[in-house]
């Protein structure tokens, strides 16, 4: 092997070492946690993501899975509530190791011409992906124990979007901000060089989060009050209980200022261009 070849290995294990620190400590900042399993991180997934990006769908699916490693030793308590041996591995393979290991796909789009675009598309990607194994383990392995045996799909499908819904919402936002600003192709993670067709004003990125942290607050919101918190058993007609007065009007209000700050941002920039 080659001294290139062996530099650029350990380049790798390295920023894949610091990424999972990283996700780790990211994943401990928890802005909502749901009774029964789940909850919204500071865009913990991310720096799996980027990996992903840099160094390929493989090496991203082995960084996923010592992520999802990670993941479960922090969540040995989860094992407490499955007895037999069948339903303890389906819950580290469904609920940890796959879960997090197809963070590894989050470089799928990396041949789009977007860094920024390419990183929400997989963030996105990813974040279905890993929504689709809680699904499945919910409606199954978690079937008669937290979620109710009747119409147990309907409810794990309700169920695990309280969290992943806002989850993707901060990873995406996230997502396009770093890829604005850091360039992930070169050798050297570098901050990335704007055009002024590329270039993003404060205000927009202000703007833009706004927006997000507005989203985050609806699901919130919605979905407390499809929870029994007591039980943790999902109800539709819960439906009902929604301060849709609320929500309409912090949707409303957070749309209105992002829209005012991108049009300041654009009048500014044309300024600018004239002078």
């Amino acid at each position: 092997m080659s001294q290139t070849t062996q530099g650029s290995n350990a380049l790798k294990l390295t920023e894949a070492a610091i990424m999972l620190a990283l996700g780790t400590v990211l994943s401990l900042i928890k802005l909502l946690d749901l009774p029964y399993g789940g909850s919204v991180t500071v865009a913990s997934m991310l720096p799996v993501i980027i990996i992903a990006y840099r160094h390929g769908i493989r090496f991203g699916l082995l960084t996923g899975f010592v992520f999802g490693v990670l993941q479960q030793l922090l969540g040995l308590n989860t094992l407490s509530y499955v007895t037999t041996w069948q339903s303890i591995v389906a819950v580290i393979l469904l609920d940890y190791i796959i879960a997090f290991m197809v963070l590894g796909l989050g470089g799928a789009f990396r041949k789009m011409s977007s860094q920024a675009g390419a990183l929400v598309l997989g963030s996105v990607f990813v974040c279905l992906l890993r929504y689709i194994c809680h699904v499945i383990s919910g409606a199954t392995v978690w079937a008669g124990l937290s979620i109710p045996t009747t119409a147990a799909l309907a409810y794990s499908l309700g169920y695990n979007a309280t969290y992943i819904v806002p989850e993707t919402i901060v990873t995406a936002v996230m997502a396009y901000y770093v890829g604005s600003m850091l360039d992930f192709r070169s050798a050297t993670i570098t901050r990335l060089v704007k055009t002024k067709e590329t270039s993003v004003s404060i205000l927009q990125w202000v703007g833009g989060l706004l927006v997000a942290v507005a989203l985050i607050f609806d699901v919130r919101m919605i979905f407390a009050q499809l929870q029994n918190a007591d039980t943790g058993e999902f109800d539709v007609t819960g439906f009902v209980n929604v301060n849709w007065a609320v929500i309409a009007l912090i949707s409303a209000a957070a749309i209105a200022i992002a829209v005012f700050m991108f049009i300041v941002s654009m009048k500014r920039e044309k300024v600018r261009i004239t002078d």
